[in-house]
């Protein structure tokens, strides 16, 4: 690990155990085995650090959801790889989340600017796949866009609250799960996942297991 991601995964174990203000700058970097200077050489301060521990999975998520946005064909392909993915994160960065529910009020505004602009992009890749949903026949034509796209984030952002790595469930099942869920929500019952039309249940497992 090079010095700059130890600093960061230092830095995640201390804020989780003590706070943002709770720990110090000379506080990390002898954690880390660090010094001054090998902070210094990658943050400009303990406020940029804690930008960038909200930044690495906000940007994650994004780039994730742009990718599928533009590698499938079909809405409801686009919103099962989304939230596939988006599900992911809360494994892959649980301690930057973790942090982020924790401290981000501490962010400075011109961070907390970038991070909001990130999530708000996020959000409407969200209202979108939903409105081309509806719009293109392959969801409910009764679907507020606006409302699904929030009760889809919010669902998903509440993993944050309960999930464990230890848990009973991989976070492949829980993903699975809930893809499960929402597309039973917002497709039409003839809709299966692949956006063809259909007399089976779309929603089984297996047919999920098969996203590329």
């Amino acid at each position: 690990m090079d010095l700059r991601n130890k600093i960061i995964e230092t830095a995640l174990q201390l804020f989780e155990a003590k706070g943002y203000h709770g720990v110090s700058i000379n506080e990390i970097v002898e954690a880390a085995g660090t010094s001054k200077g090998g902070f210094y050489h990658h943050f400009s301060s303990k406020d940029e650090l804690l930008f960038v521990i909200h930044d690495i999975f906000i940007t994650y998520a994004l780039e994730k959801a742009k990718a599928a946005d533009q590698k499938y064909d079909t809405p409801t392909r686009r919103l099962e790889a989304i939230i596939k993915d988006f599900v992911k994160v809360f494994d892959l960065y649980k301690a930057h989340l973790s942090v982020f529910y924790q401290e981000s009020i501490y962010l400075r505004p011109e961070y907390e600017k970038i991070i909001k602009e990130k999530r708000d992009e996020f959000k409407h890749i969200i209202i979108n796949v939903t409105k081309d949903g509806r719009d293109s026949g392959e969801f409910r034509p009764e679907l507020d866009v606006g409302i699904t796209a929030m009760a889809i984030l919010g669902m998903v952002n509440w993993i944050y609250k309960w999930y464990r790595k230890t848990g009973e469930k991989s976070i492949d099942q829980i993903s699975e799960i809930f893809i499960d869920l929402i597309l039973h929500a917002v497709l039409k019952e003839e809709i299966n996942h692949t956006g063809k039309t259909s007399n089976k249940n779309p929603y089984s497992i297996e047919l999920l297991n098969n996203l590329e």
